[in-house]
């Protein structure tokens, strides 16, 4: 899963500041982190549908931060698509 380390990694690779943790960037950095996770363990367990419930709730809270920044900072979008490698 995602450990203290790695979430301290992630927040400090995509922050705009020092403190920021609650932006749209850092919100999906982490959330995209956690989705793969989950996809692996899909993987292996295909009749966990449990996780997958979780899993879908996490994609479209994702797929919604992503149409914010789509809409209000256009820039930041592509940024975080980028570094992320996310398709779309």
């Amino acid at each position: 899963m995602l450990t203290a380390e790695k979430k301290s990694e992630l927040i400090a690779e995509h922050s705009r500041g020092e403190k920021d943790t609650g932006s749209p960037e850092v919100q999906i950095a982490l959330l995209t982190e956690k989705i793969r996770y989950l996809t692996d363990h899909l993987r292996i367990h295909g009749k966990d549908h449990h996780s997958r419930r979780g899993l879908l709730k996490m994609v479209s809270r994702r797929r919604s931060m992503l149409n914010y920044l789509t809409k209000k900072h256009r820039d930041r979008y592509r940024t975080i698509v980028e570094k992320l490698a996310l398709r779309r």
